[in-house]
């Protein structure tokens, strides 16, 4: 549905698969140009997912007086975003306290809507700075009624509704608004909201969650995913006795027990990144300056 090549989940994926890589090779290997060309990437998928797709109030702000059609190295709307795309739901939904990733970025194009997975992921792998991962939890919990409600936890919100579904989604009855891929809630993405809050030090808003599947996932025989605004209904082509809705639940549940067992999945903030971080700011034109959250500079 959403897997396109500026996906913010395939970006996050993409990350964690860097830091892997450069983990695994040793200058021993005679991989020095390789171990060169990964911190490279790293530094620019980094800088580039930070600025260019968090979105908050104050970065909203930023978008709504945006200029169009400028042609220039110092322009400040990069990729010529209009600001009419700013969605009415989005504007009314958006917290004080808060901000997140946004789904994609494309020339002339952000795409607003919220996902779950792509969030979480990028927490975990440290594809977000430590103030933008607190404020993706704020997020979700000033949103919780939304993102939460009954069962956590939905793929992304809001649904496409309307002529956004009958376009995006070619009338297809499985994603129907607040259903499947499109809205609907999926207990399997518990354990990457877990880690992420314990990477946070903010286990209680996974605990809650975990809480609130408790009252019906397994009364309900573990379905795939649930349906409505509210996830009040089991999927209406949700398969029941799924593998990896109960996994998902027990994963959570024992990392929350045991939070040091996270340590294996998660990843803390390179300074080399950081650093690198912090130069590539220094390039920016002041109004960029003004709009990038300011990162110390860890001494090397």
């Amino acid at each position: 549905m959403f897997l396109k090549i500026h996906f913010n989940l395939l970006q996050a994926l993409f990350h964690s698969a860097l830091l892997c890589s450069r983990e695994m090779l040793t200058p021993e290997d005679g991989s020095d140009d390789l171990l060169r060309a990964l911190k490279n990437r790293l530094g620019s998928l980094s800088f580039h997912i930070r600025e260019y797709y968090w979105i908050d109030v104050k970065k909203l702000n930023e978008i709504y007086p945006y200029q169009t059609e400028e042609y220039s190295y110092d322009t400040v709307n990069k990729f010529n975003i209009y600001p009419d795309q700013i969605s009415p739901w989005l504007v009314d939904w958006m917290p004080s306290k808060g901000g997140y990733l946004i789904g994609n970025l494309q020339p002339a194009h952000m795409y607003f809507q919220f996902f779950s997975l792509g969030n979480s992921w990028s927490i975990v792998c440290s594809l977000m700075t430590d103030d933008q991962s607190h404020a993706i939890l704020d997020l979700i919990e000033a949103k919780w009624t939304g993102l939460v409600a009954d069962m956590p936890f939905k793929i992304c919100y809001p649904a496409l509704e309307g002529q956004e579904w009958n376009i995006i989604m070619g009338y297809d009855p499985k994603n129907t608004p607040w259903s499947y891929h499109n809205g609907g809630a999926w207990s399997t993405l518990l354990w990457q909201l877990a880690v992420a809050c314990i990477k946070m030090n903010r286990p209680e808003i996974a605990a809650k969650a975990v809480e609130a599947a408790e009252k019906l996932i397994s009364r309900d025989k573990w379905p795939e995913y649930y349906d409505t605004k509210k996830e009040r209904f089991i999927g209406k082509q949700a398969r029941l006795f799924q593998t990896w809705s109960i996994a998902g639940y027990l994963v959570a549940k024992l990392l929350l027990a045991n939070p040091s067992s996270a340590k294996i999945l998660i990843t803390q903030e390179d300074s080399e990144l950081l650093n690198a971080f912090s130069w590539a700011i220094s390039f920016l034109i002041p109004e960029e300056k003004s709009a990038v959250q300011k990162v110390p500079r860890i001494p090397t």
